[in-house]
């Protein structure tokens, strides 16, 4: 019989949340510290069971959970893995902006400058860091069906990726991907703020918009799965021919 491990004070103080959830959090955090890293399965259900003391039926609400939020991925017959950031799952979880007809085409990124430089507030906030601190900035132009369409400023904490300023030599076209397979950093989850605005001088150049034509914005932080911030992104949208997609 495997080992018992027993829920936290603070769980069990946390009469108000169901049990699964307790429980669901406690993999989750397993997850997050490396003990299961991505690509590899978890102990079985009954084992899982058997260590936190519950039912089977509480054990598979709980991953019933993670595999609700992309954490992990169930296997009919093989168990249940978890989820990795490969180049098409990340790239089309986190990526809404889809032809007006609803159909998707691949983007292609052109990195327009790399650099390390110290964070300005907007971006110390946004990824909880101490004001002061270097940032690593990627700025970007994606392209969809042939044409640019995504003006990108990409920020994250040069000291959770160092080295990113320099290598490697070409950036991946998902930087989540990338994050994962060589830093161990998993994107979780992610919220958006979108406003209107008009394009400028930038957009007019990069993105061959009209003077003062209207544009989406979209402020973007990335979170892992203990809920830290992993990246700042700020896009800037053709709407000609894409529209930003929802499912709610």
């Amino acid at each position: 019989m495997s080992q018992d491990i027993p829920l936290s004070a603070e769980m069990k103080s946390a009469v108000f949340q169901p049990l699964y959830l307790q429980i669901s959090q406690l993999l989750l955090e397993r997850i997050a510290s490396g003990e299961w890293p991505a690509g590899t399965y978890i102990p079985s259900e009954a084992s899982l069971a058997d260590s936190y003391n519950v039912s089977i039926g509480t054990l598979r609400k709980a991953l019933n959970e993670l595999v609700s939020n992309n954490v992990v991925i169930r296997y009919q017959g093989k168990g249940t893995v978890v989820a990795a950031h490969d180049s098409d799952s990340a790239l089309f979880r986190f990526f809404n902006i889809l032809r007006e007809n609803g159909e998707r085409s691949l983007p292609l990124s052109r990195v327009l400058a790399r650099h390390l430089r110290t964070a300005s507030e907007e971006e110390a906030l946004a990824l909880d860091i101490e004001p002061g601190s270097k940032v690593i900035h990627i700025w970007r132009v994606r392209d969809l069906d042939g044409a640019p369409a995504i003006l990108e400023h990409v920020y994250i904490d040069a000291a959770r990726f160092p080295g990113m300023d320099r290598e490697p030599d070409i950036l991946p076209n998902t930087l989540y991907q990338l994050y994962q397979q060589k830093y161990a950093c998993t994107v979780a989850n992610a919220h958006e703020q979108i406003k209107a605005i008009n394009a400028g001088p930038d957009e007019v150049l990069h993105l061959e918009a009209e003077e003062g034509e209207a544009l989406l914005r979209i402020y973007r932080i990335a979170r892992d799965f203990q809920d830290k911030a992993v990246e700042y992104r700020v896009s800037t949208v053709m709407t000609r021919h894409h529209a930003y997609f929802n499912q709610l």
